[in-house]
């Protein structure tokens, strides 16, 4: 079997055509080109390269400008996304208990929801323009005081006439920001009509997103397996419940703190308590951490404005308010429905805001509610051994068995001892940790029947107060209290012994 002849060129020939040679032939400085040829070839994955990278530079560049064009409608989505989630329980309880169609009760939340937002916008937009005017129209006595509480305080001699002066001049610093504003007029203007026309492209997404609900879920489990219609149905329903629950317990915090905070305001005679109060309450609830110092800015600097002692007031109540929040209506509200660990809560505003800007923080607490619920949910949880690094404090080692020198069993609780009059004497643990009681609550019990009247003897006492085994005895001590309430043993609903 034969080869083809290869290519050759004899540089002594002044022909420049090639010759081909047998196989078995060789000439004397003939040169093989075929490594040439081979080299000028280009190889096919590199074409393929070629075209599928420009390919995915168009699809990028394609999808880049499209998500530029809707970028907004993908914000107004989410945002009715969460609105829904938020909603529903309220819209399930309607349909379910009163017999309400899914489209009314949905409309009348959503027509709630846009009158609350309506009066606090209302409110704090009456407030600011009223503050706004009475500055303007005060502006020289305001100037004044100003002057002579900063010659006063740090022993300078400004003149209060010449900075009231600079203040009015026409062509002064002041007149100049006031005219140049005068230019956005149209373009605030503008911004308000597309906010409003956002809002109400929300409120319709956010109706057909809860109106069509069972729809929509049904035409997505259709497409999916029985096991995997299961997972997402409970996946559904988990963020329905946590971010729902969220949202309204931050909505019943907020509207205590509203509370409080307008009965102190309304009490001191401060300017606009109501806009105030709901300012206070709102912002503190919905911004995390520093949303506290935010609220409770603006009625502190305008009450300053008229009264120092009275700003001072606000202050230290809005400082003790939170405090009573965080240990007391805090953990009660929000034990039913889910608390986000403060650190949490700030990453979470932290990075909604630098995706999404302000809409993006608020919808971080949510959308990190509902994401700490799935994952609380997912996986298997395993014992956790004992080891200082894992020590909460709840509990504290009260006693230590051993057998031959070696700890045989470690003992943890929490313990507390009171006076006659409810004072704690000691205490060790954590006594304010949540537990579940179960026959602690025996003696007390016990302790309240004997309060109400209750004859029995001492060991009918003693069984009371106690966890039995059924021996005999305890069985004929329990027969005997049932005798003297004139019962037998047929009252009793506890789990048949089989």
């Amino acid at each position: 079997m034969t080869s083809d002849p290869p290519f050759l060129i004899d540089p002594s020939d002044d022909d420049e055509d090639v010759a081909e040679l047998p196989d078995g032939v060789a000439s004397r400085g003939a040169v093989d080109l075929r490594p040439l040829v081979n080299a000028q070839r280009i190889p096919g994955w590199v074409v393929r390269a070629i075209v599928l990278f420009w390919i995915g530079y168009v699809v990028v560049a394609v999808l880049g400008r499209v998500w530029d064009r809707l970028a907004g409608l993908g914000l107004l989505l989410l945002i009715s996304l969460f609105l829904s989630l938020a909603i529903e329980p309220g819209v399930n309880r309607l349909h379910r208990r009163r017999g309400w169609r899914r489209g009314s009760g949905t409309a009348l939340i959503l027509f709630g929801v846009l009158f609350a937002a309506a009066v606090f916008v209302g409110a704090i937009g009456t407030l600011v323009g009223s503050q706004i005017a009475d500055l303007l129209q005060n502006s020289e006595t305001y100037i004044r005081d100003t002057v002579d509480t900063i010659n006063d305080t740090f022993g300078t001699e400004l003149d209060a006439e010449e900075v009231v002066e600079e203040f009015n001049r026409d062509d002064g610093p002041v007149q100049r920001f006031i005219d140049g504003q005068q230019d956005n007029v149209v373009r605030l203007s503008i911004q308000a009509l597309s906010g409003m026309l956002a809002a109400l492209s929300i409120m319709l997404f956010t109706y057909y997103l809860v109106a069509d609900g069972p729809r929509l879920r049904r035409a997505i489990c259709c497409r999916l397996r029985p096991d995997r219609q299961r997972q997402v149905l409970a996946a559904w329903e988990l963020a329905i419940t946590k971010t729902g629950g969220y949202l309204y317990s931050r909505a019943l915090l907020a509207l205590l703190s509203a509370l409080f905070h307008w009965i102190v305001f309304q009490s001191a005679d401060i300017q606009a308590p109501i806009p105030l109060a709901l300012w206070v309450g709102l912002v503190s609830q919905f911004l995390p951490v520093v949303g506290t110092y935010i609220a409770g800015l603006l009625p502190v600097l305008i009450t300053f404005l008229d009264d120092p002692l009275k700003a001072a007031i606000v202050l230290a109540f809005i400082i003790v308010y939170q405090q009573i929040e965080n240990y007391f209506f805090a953990p009660r509200i929000t034990a039913r429905t889910m608390e986000l660990h403060p650190a949490v809560a700030f990453g979470a505003a932290l990075a909604g805001f630098s995706l999404l800007g302000a809409a993006g923080a608020l919808l971080a607490l949510p959308a990190a509610a509902m994401l700490q619920a799935i994952v609380g949910e997912w996986g298997e949880r395993h014992e956790v051994v004992e080891n200082d690094l894992v020590e909460l404090g709840v509990l504290e080692l009260l006693a230590i068995t051993d057998r031959s020198g070696f700890d045989e069993s470690r003992h943890h609780g929490v313990v507390v001892a009171v006076d006659g009059t409810g004072a704690v004497v000691t205490r060790l643990g954590d006594i304010d940790a949540p537990i579940y009681p179960r026959s602690s609550n025996k003696p007390m019990q016990a302790d309240a029947l004997l309060g109400l009247g209750w004859e029995a003897t001492p060991e009918q006492v003693a069984l009371a107060c106690a966890s039995h085994d059924g021996t005999e005895r305890q069985v004929t001590i329990t027969l005997s209290t049932l005798a003297a309430a004139g019962l037998t043993e047929a009252a009793l609903q506890n789990t048949a012994d089989l």
